[in-house]
């Protein structure tokens, strides 16, 4: 049987084989059905490239991409293959240029890509006579950078390979574009900092991740401590409706530890009656009127970003995959341009709860991890996604795995030959 073959024991999508994670050439298909064609994918922020000539290096798929900011100021994406040789030109992550030059044979390209300067295009004159140089019929129009498609909405890029992907409004859907829409509502950004971690797992397991609301209650010792997310609060689960976005609302209760009826909570492993912060400044939280209720909003973007509003901490998450087995995981954490001092640091002191050590989001990493060794020993086997039933819905409840259902019966369509 060709390894590409994967056998689902039913006809839902509430058993996952494990080869969806362990098969390289199932692999390779993703990247060109997901990240390259039919897809918008993230790139970063507006505020990452805020004066012409300013660019960032990062990922599609596999592929290195760069975000320009143009003389203009027009935001340009290319990919990171010199139209001559193919040589991946760009190696810092950010900085300013003029233009973008490849140090192997120096072709020049303006910050849009169109390609202005080739070295000896009309070669070199050697006993009066011309010599050698690029064919008569060499045209520079023709040989410029890959140009990718760009959308740009509220300060965040995105970009497709695909010139016939449709709009970047179409791809989230009205429910998710809402969410979106919420966080990213006209307010210029400010960069705060990054975090960056190569995870040994498939990247699928990151969309899994944080569209589970299954175990943040129950692995996160902090989330369920301090009532920052459990499963008893007021909560959505929303989908689009290729259910291949979704988005988790959580609103905190009134106090910053599980308070009232705690007779749930507290059969939790993960829940510390007696555990108090030496720093209480990382629980000072302050609801902001953008909010709109819901005190956390966990934004899953198929195939390519996370977009994380836990209380006051905001930031971007983004999926690089490198091969089936490992992704690396960049996180871009941003506040608002009007923000006070005081709430900057707060936004700060926050985010470390997230990131490669963060207090919630190290335990992450690592079952993932974990579940990728598993599935490399027994790639017949399944996982089980059947909480909540075996469908995929929205819910106004967190018992459930419904969101990682729907995501899998959009890639099985997808995948489909």
């Amino acid at each position: 049987m060709p390894e590409s073959v994967i056998h689902w024991e039913r006809a839902d999508s509430s058993r996952i084989p494990f080869a969806v994670y362990t098969q390289q050439e199932t692999h390779k298909k993703e990247l060109e059905r997901f990240f390259y064609r039919g897809h918008w994918s993230y790139v970063g922020l507006e505020a990452e490239i805020p004066q012409p000539g300013d660019f960032k290096r990062t990922a599609i798929g596999e592929r290195s991409v760069v975000m320009t900011r143009d003389l203009k100021g027009q935001i340009h994406v290319v990919e990171n293959v010199c139209a001559h040789r193919g040589m991946a030109f760009c190696r810092e992550r950010h900085g300013n240029k003029k233009e973008l030059v490849c140090p192997y044979h120096q072709w020049s390209y303006a910050l849009d890509g169109q390609l202005q300067g080739v070295p000896f295009r009309r070669g070199v004159r050697q006993d009066g006579q011309v010599k050698g140089g690029m064919p008569a019929d060499f045209d520079p129009k023709d040989h410029s950078l890959n140009k990718l498609k760009v959308a740009s909405r509220g300060g965040v890029v995105f970009a497709s390979f695909d010139h016939a992907v449709e709009s970047f409004e179409s791809y989230l859907g009205p429910a998710i574009l809402g969410y979106f829409d919420r966080l990213f509502n006209g307010r210029a950004l400010k960069i705060l900092g990054y975090n960056r971690q190569r995870i040994p797992g498939n990247w699928k397991l990151m969309q899994e991740n944080i569209k589970d609301p299954y175990h943040p209650g129950l692995l996160h010792t902090w989330f369920v401590t301090f009532g920052l997310w459990r499963a008893d609060n007021k909560s959505e689960l929303v989908m689009d409706e290729h259910h291949r976005h979704a988005a988790m609302i959580s609103t905190r209760g009134s106090a910053g530890q599980a308070q009232g009826d705690t007779a749930q909570v507290t059969q939790v492993s993960s829940f510390k009656a007696n555990m108090e912060l030496h720093d209480a400044s990382f629980l000072d939280i302050v609801p902001e009127p953008w909010w709109g209720g819901p005190s956390a909003v966990m934004m899953t973007l198929f195939p390519s970003v996370i977009f994380q509003q836990q209380v006051n901490s905001v930031s971007t998450r983004h999926i690089q995959p490198v091969g089936h087995d490992a992704f690396d995981f960049v996180w871009t954490h941003f506040g608002f341009e009007d923000d006070s001092a005081d709430m900057t640091e707060r936004r700060l002191r926050q985010a470390n709860l997230f990131g490669p050590a963060g207090f919630v989001s190290a335990d992450d990493g690592e079952v993932i991890e974990l579940s990728q060794q598993a599935f490399e020993t027994r790639p017949d086997h399944r996982t089980l996604a059947e909480l909540g039933g075996r469908s995929a819905e929205n819910t106004d409840h967190m018992v459930t795995e419904t969101l990682i259902r729907g995501m899998y019966e959009y890639w099985r369509k997808v995948m489909k030959d």
